[in-house]
């Protein structure tokens, strides 16, 4: 269906699973399971799938402006029997805000302006998960300032890819 631009078969599975797997590892070990999960940008599915997957207890939303991409990634829930997930069909800043307890971005087009659309939909208290190549996490502190940012954590197997996560600040009183 064309939906990535990776097609050698071993880095779909370290690029793609490896990477979401990794991030859910790290965001769902040992912490506050369930909770509800927001992809944006969700393309093929990575990584709100190997999240949904290794964390079956959350609830997920995949949220997917393309139309093609919305209705695969329906099928592939459809034909996991992945229950507490689903598709929202639009653009980030369509879906309510801070509605989600974890929120994911990942390999998005005008990643400047696709942060802080992902950062308003995080609930208060919680993370922002990022996977992206050193320039972008270097300029996320800037572009969403209401989060505590832990240091980057290189991805395996990559040369300049990071998982980045921010936790929301407390409004101050």
């Amino acid at each position: 269906m064309n939906l990535t631009a990776v097609r050698d078969e071993e880095h779909i599975v370290t690029r793609h699973f490896g990477e979401s797997l990794f991030a859910a590892h790290h965001l769902f070990s040992n912490s506050r399971r369930p909770a509800t999960v927001a992809d944006v940008g969700s393309g093929a599915g990575f990584p709100g799938l190997p999240i949904k997957i290794y964390a079956p207890e959350v609830r997920l939303t995949l949220i997917e402006s393309n139309h093609k991409k919305a209705t695969f990634l329906r099928e592939v829930i459809r034909a996991l029997q992945l229950p507490g997930a689903e598709v929202f069909n639009g653009r980030a800043a369509d879906f309510p805000a801070t509605s989600a307890d974890v929120v994911t971005l990942r390999a998005v087009e005008r990643f400047e302006d696709a942060l802080p659309e992902a950062a308003r939909l995080v609930a208060t208290s919680g993370t922002l998960a990022l996977l992206v190549g050193a320039p972008q996490a270097a300029l996320s502190p800037q572009l969403a300032p209401a989060f505590s940012w832990q240091r980057p954590i290189k991805l395996p197997l990559s040369q300049s890819r990071t998982l980045l996560i921010g936790t929301l600040k407390e409004p101050k009183e």
